[in-house]
């Protein structure tokens, strides 16, 4: 306990600086925006108590501008405006290079999942320019069984899908009543999203 009073704010330093540096090596932007923020607040802190001005204020302002972007980005969930969904073709040539490059993370949560079928249905959700993620569904009578549900590791925390099946009439406008997730999912998060549980997948009614 003696050694702990000793040196708590040298571990206050080492732990606002270790934490700083784990906030960069995360691949998702929310997730790297909010840890950076912590990291922040913790070395203003330390930067103050040791009264060295400059650190503080550096520190202040990064916190105000992780901040600032954490609001925005948390706000852009439900936005039609930052995420958009693009039918495309099956063998689209664009969405086997998607799949392509992405094929070691995909099957980490979807292993059974090859390729498109030849009737599938067959979206992308675009941030901009940039592809965050792809949806692929067998639909049979208008219930929509989820083959895939991927997002890029960089948008995960902003799950688009949210917007696929949430926030938007793109399923209702082809006819779709229901989603039936895949019972081979790994970590699904279709329970924060207001689907139910049927068997080993998940069902929603849209």
């Amino acid at each position: 306990m003696d050694w702990l009073s000793d040196h708590w704010l040298d571990i206050l330093g080492w732990g606002g600086s270790t934490l700083l540096v784990f906030s960069l090596m995360q691949a998702r932007v929310l997730r790297f925006r909010v840890l950076n923020l912590v990291a922040c607040l913790v070395l203003a802190v330390f930067n103050g108590l040791l009264e060295i001005w400059p650190m503080l204020a550096m520190n202040i302002v990064l916190s105000v501008i992780n901040l600032w972007f954490i609001v925005r980005l948390v706000s852009a969930r439900d936005d039609a405006t930052v995420f958009e969904v693009l039918e495309v073709r099956p063998d689209d040539a664009y969405v086997a290079h998607v799949l392509r490059g992405n094929r070691a993370d995909i099957v980490r949560f979807q292993p059974d999942f090859d390729t498109p079928a030849s009737d599938d249905t067959v979206f992308l959700v675009q941030k901009g320019q940039e592809t965050v993620g792809v949806v692929v569904l067998a639909v049979d009578a208008g219930t929509a069984h989820v083959r895939l549900d991927y997002v890029t590791p960089r948008f995960r925390d902003f799950s688009p899908g949210r917007f696929v099946w949430r926030s938007s009439s793109l399923l209702r406008d082809r006819g779709i009543r229901r989603v039936v997730t895949s019972p081979t999912m790994v970590g699904p998060y279709y329970d924060r999203l207001g689907f139910t549980h049927d068997g080993s997948s998940y069902a929603l009614d849209v």
